[in-house]
């Protein structure tokens, strides 16, 4: 059933950037995230870990000249960073933290790219609406338990 979603959430997607011009976070983002709904720590685990991720670009763009490839790459692997020191250390510091971890090693860096290219509140209020939709979808079409 999940690979049914998985390419509802990409047409979805699609359809959304094409009429409205706005990319939710990337076009593949929302198939990941829309499986995971049932487990909304790890969707706010993985927007703040873009979040910092965006944090970070922004801090070093002061001082180094990044942009195309070298930009996308540096949010990817920023967020990967993130993502494992969110695995390895977060748990240490609070020891609840095991359903508030991230989705994914690249999410994070393509919701931090998407948010430096669109801005934080466009490309959060898409990703949300798409997400939301597919699940909704989903539940209809009998697709998400």
């Amino acid at each position: 059933m999940e690979y049914e979603l998985i390419f509802v959430a990409l047409l979805a997607s699609l359809i959304f950037a094409g009429i409205t011009g706005i990319y939710p976070g990337g076009i593949i983002v929302p198939s990941y995230l829309v499986l995971f709904m049932n487990q909304p720590s790890r969707l706010l685990g993985t927007l703040v870990a873009a979040l910092l991720t965006y944090g970070c670009y922004k801090l070093v763009s002061r001082y180094l000249i990044i942009f195309g490839r070298r930009m996308f790459v540096f949010m990817v692997f920023v967020g990967a960073v993130w993502t494992f020191c969110w695995i390895q250390f977060f748990p240490l510091l609070y020891p609840a933290a095991l359903e508030f971890r991230v989705i994914g090693w690249v999410v994070p860096g393509l919701i931090a790219n998407n948010f430096q290219r669109q801005g934080v509140f466009s490309t959060t209020a898409g990703l949300v609406t798409v997400t939301v939709a597919v699940f909704l979808v989903g539940r209809i079409l009998g697709l998400v338990g």
